[in-house]
């Protein structure tokens, strides 16, 4: 199991199945001990004693937990620690979720497809990153129009139900060097372009990208921002090619791992 663990432990508890029973088995010694009864456990987070031993010893082998003695655990600096910063993953999340998602649902903008009429039920479909509305409620997402629209016009809409069925983004990176190590120069132009053939958006995050994305006759849509802009044109569905100076370039990755988004940093370099 210790492999397992290690393998696991770059990803959070939102994105690690073994990550999550691992937090509840921490918040759950740190709650009892030092008198841990495994069974208690077990029937708390819903997974067998034996899981739940197999679990401990894990968790003292990798010094998150310290065993006293039969039945007796406590949980070490180091389990501390990691509980606080999974926690701190949670937050932020709640925080997204309330803030970001919740706080947006209430009244939302799209583009009418067809004529609406206010009080008419919709179905929403996601095109080019942009929320579309239509006429009817087949669809795999609904909500209803609160204002009139002609087709090509924003849209009001409300009471949403079901999920936008599409696909998120994808972004492709090339990370452009520092001037000191040849700077866009390092890069060739023509790959670039080939490239950005097959994407839908092109964004730019520094000053040598910007001279690379001129050299392969590039007109970047995301210039300013780009980390955030990246991460939400990706979040609606659109492919990305970016072009990020190398400096940069964890800023923008830390952004989609953020969101759970896919992407790949790509060798453009000159030969």
């Amino acid at each position: 199991m210790a492999k397992d663990v290690d393998d696991a432990e770059e990803f959070g508890v939102l994105q690690s199945k073994r990550n999550a029973t691992r937090y509840q088995i921490l918040v759950q010694i740190a709650e009892r001990q030092p008198a841990v009864n495994q069974r208690e456990i077990a029937d708390a987070i819903d997974i067998t004693a034996q899981a739940v031993s197999d679990y401990l010893r894990d968790l003292v082998e990798h010094e998150y937990v310290t065993k006293h003695g039969r039945g007796r655990y406590e949980v070490t600096k180091e389990g501390v620690d990691w509980l606080i910063s999974q926690t701190d993953e949670l937050r932020h999340f709640v925080r997204h979720v309330s803030e970001d998602v919740i706080g947006q649902v209430e009244i939302e903008t799209a583009i009418a497809t067809t004529e609406l009429s206010e009080g008419e039920t919709v179905s929403l479909t996601m095109q080019d990153g942009v929320l579309r509305a239509m006429s009817g409620g087949t669809g795999s997402a609904t909500a209803v129009a609160v204002t009139n629209a002609k087709a090509g016009q924003d849209v009001g809409i409300t009471n949403f139900e079901g999920v936008v069925d599409y696909e998120l983004g994808f972004v492709t990176i090339v990370s452009i060097p520092g001037v000191q190590n040849g700077g866009s120069s390092a890069i060739d132009p023509d790959r670039i372009s080939e490239l950005a053939e097959n994407h839908d958006v092109i964004a730019v995050g520094g000053v040598e990208a910007i001279v690379a994305a001129q050299a392969a006759d590039l007109e970047p849509s995301i210039r300013f921002g780009s980390a955030t802009g990246v991460r939400e044109a990706a979040a609606k569905g659109l492919d990305i090619l970016l072009l990020s100076s190398a400096d940069l370039l964890s800023t923008h990755t830390n952004k989609l791992r953020d969101q759970n988004l896919s992407y790949e940093v790509v060798d453009v370099a000159q030969t």
